[in-house]
């Protein structure tokens, strides 16, 4: 890791250390908020985008030219790892990742096969000239979780209720631990590559795990999830671990061995930091429709989540989600200014 960028204040607040004020990054901080980013993929399908270089590093440049922010966030899409290795899915605007042959047997568990560089170049390429042109500020690699990948596998698509994952989970379990480790190798591959082309953080993104009871996470996710930090220590850079309704999963969460625990909106960071317990940064979490109140409101509650993260050991400020499309850019400049600027030391 660049010597300047270990010494950011985002990777000393993940390493529990001092900072000169509250880091801050956003969830989809590049994306469909920004005007820019709307005139570069215009006409561009997002797999496309996602394996195209140039606009991955222009993407991903773009929020911290406007905002200013302490950390840069690769820009693609969880889904990336698993078309790379032949898995037909494709990204439809509107609805999301969509498989054309849902996983609901061995022979398709099977066919999922490792995961190489030689399978995405165009990600080392981009990590490559981004390190580059960010100097000091950080870049956070990140990948899909196995639980989140498992989900779009087997229910063909985004679901609201994950009827037929749970039902392999619970009524096939070789099965869906074959699957599980199946996606861990994948997983682990593509994080570990995109830290050698010189990510200097990780997030592992398990958006969806909030569908699952404490007790179903520790017996068929968390030894995954597990193996995923475990398998990135050696590498010496911060890991990141967010999922979205995980309220009463946030100890479990923090059983899994990240550095950084990310934290939705619906428990604030005190409470969370009595749940994570000790040795362990949070990351959040405002809610993102505050965004959407006058700026006066957003400025209370962001002090709030301010005052709240002083009991972790360590805070990165973020959203408890991702920046919403529809999202002013300025409520989001004017809120990286006041963070960086309340929390000054």
């Amino acid at each position: 890791m660049n010597p300047e960028t270990a010494e950011s204040p985002f990777i000393r607040a993940c390493r529990r250390l001092p900072v000169p004020h509250t880091p801050v990054w956003y969830m989809r901080q590049a994306g469909r908020s920004l005007p820019e980013y709307r005139a570069v993929r215009a006409e561009v399908p997002m797999l496309t985008a996602c394996a195209t270089p140039d606009l991955i590093v222009e993407i991903t440049m773009q929020p911290v030219r406007r905002y200013g922010v302490d950390a840069a966030i690769f820009f693609s899409d969880i889904v990336v790892p698993l078309k790379a290795i032949g898995v037909d899915l494709d990204i439809q605007p509107g609805v999301g990742p969509v498989v054309a042959d849902p996983i609901r047997d061995a022979a398709a568990v099977a066919a999922l096969r490792d995961l190489s560089p030689g399978d995405v170049p165009y990600v080392t390429e981009a990590i490559g000239a981004l390190t580059k042109e960010l100097g000091s500020t950080p870049l956070i690699g990140f990948a899909g979780a196995p639980f989140t990948l498992a989900s779009y596998l087997i229910e063909g698509g985004p679901s609201k209720n994950h009827d037929h994952t749970k039902a392999m989970m619970y009524g096939e379990p070789a099965l869906w631990h074959a699957l599980m480790d199946r996606l861990t190798e994948i997983t682990l591959a593509y994080l570990r590559l995109q830290v050698d082309a010189g990510a200097s953080a990780v997030q592992l993104f398990d958006s969806w795990v909030g569908a699952v009871a404490p007790d179903d996470y520790r017996e068929f996710v968390l030894p995954y999830a597990g193996r995923i930090f475990a398998g990135l220590a050696d590498l010496d850079v911060p890991r990141i671990h967010f999922g979205v309704g995980t309220g009463e999963l946030l100890a479990l969460l923090g059983e899994a061995g990240a550095d950084v625990v990310g934290v939705d909106w619906r428990v604030p960071l005190d409470e969370a930091a009595r749940r994570v317990g000790e040795g362990k940064a949070l990351q959040g979490n405002l809610d993102p429709a505050v965004l959407f109140a006058p700026f006066e409101v957003v400025e209370r509650r962001a002090l709030d989540v301010l005052a709240r993260g002083r009991a972790a050991e360590g805070h990165v400020f973020n959203l408890g989600h991702g920046v919403p499309p529809t999202t002013d850019p300025d409520q989001l400049a004017r809120l990286t200014d006041l963070v960086h600027e309340a929390s000054a030391r």
